[in-house]
């Protein structure tokens, strides 16, 4: 007679630690995610909800505060052994990569954050006034420096998005750079936007002159413009409507027939956490309203009641279904 061996099923004790592992490596990777890496982490959020359960929890211990005591030891020498050990039984990796949490310590925005002169996190809005009295305005996750003087006046945001008032100056302009072009103004109040490599440029009062970067195409923007700045240089100016795309400086998000995949990319810049769509079906749906930016989960929740789509919420992440 023939004895018959098994393999031992693997226990759910095992799955979750199994998930876990996966969630904090998942973590790690969507600090700066290709849209390749983007797709598969949906594909495996939404290949078992053990998964969803799993990222909520791994996040909770991201931002929880032995890990952000972990990125203040990391700074210090001495105290990185202690630190690792600790922290060995929650994860493989979240020792070395406690750096990278909520971007105090982040190798790859380092550079700019070592030169800004102001910063804001997600959802935090920042009022400024120059030394020349003009006024700045940064918004979510912003990073802004300026310089003004007697020889000079000139200021650089790094990311983000930022309104300014440039009071009157009978000298020089105040020169702004943002990505991928210069800004010159005088008593003039317009919005700068720099992500993803694009530069996005309103115009609520006055004229800017824009020259860029790339080579040294010049456009001048008046009152009620906008215009886009991508990679290939300018797009044609376009109608500024200043009750959409300057909603943010009161501290509103509005949309007019938006599909639901821009909105929902907008609130995430102001949402301290993910928030995930698995749905395709819902990312063309029209959408039209007024929220308060300092409130983007009340914003999904509204989202989710008038498109009929289920919502499940965790910390620090929230998934429609």
């Amino acid at each position: 007679m023939t004895d018959t061996h098994r393999l031992p099923s693997p226990s759910p004790a095992q799955d979750s630690a199994d998930a876990m592992d996966q969630a904090l490596d998942w973590l790690i990777v969507l600090d700066d995610p290709s849209e390749e890496q983007t797709r598969q982490f949906h594909q495996w959020l939404a290949a078992d909800p053990a998964h969803a359960d799993a990222f909520a929890k791994a996040q909770a211990i991201w931002n929880g505060q032995p890990v952000t005591q972990c990125a203040q030891s990391l700074a210090t020498p001495l105290a990185k052994v202690t630190v690792i050990s600790r922290l060995r039984p929650h994860c493989k990796a979240l020792a070395t990569a406690a750096v990278l949490i909520l971007g105090l310590f982040s190798f790859s925005n380092l550079p700019m954050r070592l030169q800004a002169d102001h910063l804001t996190v997600v959802g935090e809005r920042q009022r400024l006034q120059l030394e020349d009295g003009s006024k700045v305005l940064l918004n979510t996750n912003s990073a802004f420096s300026s310089t003004i003087n007697d020889q000079q006046r000139v200021a650089r945001l790094y990311q983000g998005e930022a309104y300014f008032e440039v009071q009157p100056h009978e000298g020089q302009p105040l020169e702004i750079d943002a990505g991928l072009v210069t800004a010159s103004v005088r008593d003039t109040a317009f919005a700068v936007r720099y992500l993803d490599g694009v530069t996005q440029v309103r115009v609520q009062r006055g004229d800017v002159d824009l020259r860029a970067t790339r080579d040294d195409e010049r456009v001048r923007l008046s009152a009620g413009e906008s215009i886009r700045i991508g990679p290939n240089g300018f797009d044609r100016p376009a109608r500024l409507n200043a009750a959409t795309d300057l909603a943010w400086v009161q501290g509103r998000l509005v949309f007019e027939n938006c599909p639901l995949s821009q909105v929902l990319a907008e609130l995430r810049r102001y949402y301290p956490g993910w928030i995930i769509n698995n749905n395709e079906q819902l990312a063309n749906v029209s959408v039209t309203g007024n929220y308060r930016l300092d409130q983007p989960l009340d914003a999904v929740r509204s989202l989710a009641h008038i498109t009929s789509a289920k919502l499940r919420e965790f910390p620090a992440l929230v998934i429609l279904n």
